[in-house]
């Protein structure tokens, strides 16, 4: 790194939990502190919102870290009391996570905002026409096309994007990477009391990870895990995350009688823990980018099954490190847990690739250089 250019970076976010977004950027604000940066998350929320999980986790790991409520929506005044105060503090770039900071930050011309932005997708889910979420997709992908710097997660994404932010010349390729001491250090600690117990009850535990919302596809795998408890009588499935679709979930483990097999604990803390002491992650995504989760379960070493969507197929080498399927309905998935579970000792290969993957190609380390790199081309 050029110990010449430290440039000052406000990270911008609006979070409800600790998923994959959150994480990288925990990851990378860690690994530009360490190498003499000065950057800052600003967290925002709506008035009256507590200390949110990433809030929280900054605080935790000693990450400089500035808490921001402001009435929700096209909050543009808000976002200009943004400006003014990331300009009375002399930040020389606005780094975006998520579209509400794009479209905020992104409508006030440069010459006003006066500090340039650039912006991760972290994903990038289409919305239904002519809903609010598709007026804001709208409006994102104007300001997109005239940011100074867009980065996404995996080349996969460029198949998911617009067309004129996958071919531009200021769109770049940087994969998420993970600090995988500190996932290990995570995976040696204890999980809550609840968490522990419904551990205890079974002889093997199906694991899912991520954000309550249709894309994950969670709604697959209750289905599928309904069939395989008709063969596996003391498995249990425990669903971490938080979202819009907890109500619909909690209604379908109802209708499939699955109410003393399922948790659905909501946000934990260490993620890493759970997935030491579970015997397979799945992943049923309908969408993905190049998911945290995943990196976390190969540096941990559990065994993996993973829809084949975005980065995931090629992350995990094509079958070398996890089982990848193209999903064709719950038998399916259901037999290609069974798989795993019934011939644990014929996965070993497969973990001791992914870890030796995730060592070598996701460092954190490569990430934050990578990220340097646009940060100078950017700001010089």
């Amino acid at each position: 790194m050029n110990n010449d250019f430290r440039p000052k970076v406000l990270h911008l976010i609006d979070s409800g939990g600790l998923y994959g977004a959150e994480k990288m950027l925990l990851s990378l604000v860690m690994g530009q502190v360490d190498s003499g940066l000065m950057p800052m998350i600003l967290s925002a929320g709506k008035p009256g919102d507590g200390e949110k999980p990433i809030e929280a986790e900054a605080r935790r790991l000693g990450l400089p870290v500035k808490l921001w409520r402001m009435e929700p929506g096209l909050n543009l005044y808000g976002a200009k009391a943004i400006l003014d105060w990331a300009n009375a503090q002399d930040f020389q770039l606005l780094h975006s996570h998520g579209y509400k900071f794009n479209v905020l930050m992104g409508l006030w011309p440069e010459s006003i905002r006066k500090t340039p932005l650039v912006a991760t997708l972290h994903g990038y889910v289409r919305a239904k026409r002519f809903t609010k979420a598709w007026v804001y997709e709208t409006i994102d992908r104007l300001i997109l096309a005239r940011l100074r710097g867009v980065v996404l997660v995996s080349e996969a994404m460029k198949l998911q994007v617009p067309a004129k932010i996958a071919r531009s010349s200021r769109t770049v390729v940087i994969p998420n990477g993970m600090n995988t001491s500190s996932i290990r250090e995570s995976a040696a600690s204890e999980p809550t009391d609840d968490v522990s117990g419904f551990l205890n009850r079974f002889d093997s535990i199906v694991l899912g990870v991520g954000r309550l919302s249709a894309e994950k596809g969670f709604d697959r795998l209750l289905d599928a895990f309904a069939v395989l408890r008709q063969s596996h009588e003391s498995l249990g499935l425990i669903v971490i995350g938080e979202g819009k679709q907890r109500a619909a979930l909690e209604r379908q483990v109802s209708d499939l009688g699955l109410q003393s097999s399922v948790l659905l604990p909501g946000y934990v803390d260490e993620v890493p823990a759970v997935m030491k002491r579970s015997d397979v992650l799945c992943m049923p995504s309908r969408t993905e980018g190049l998911p945290i989760t995943l990196l976390e379960a190969m540096a941990v070493g559990i065994p993996i099954v993973a829809c084949d969507v975005g980065e995931i197929d090629n992350v995990l080498g094509h079958g070398a490190g996890g089982r990848v399927v193209c999903y064709e309905g719950a038998s399916q998935l259901a037999g290609e847990l069974a798989a795993v579970l019934d011939h644990k000792d014929g996965v070993a290969d497969q973990v001791e690739w992914a870890r030796d993957r995730v060592e070598t190609d996701y460092s954190a380390n490569a990430m934050m250089e990578s990220y340097l790199a646009v940060y100078r081309q950017v700001i010089q």
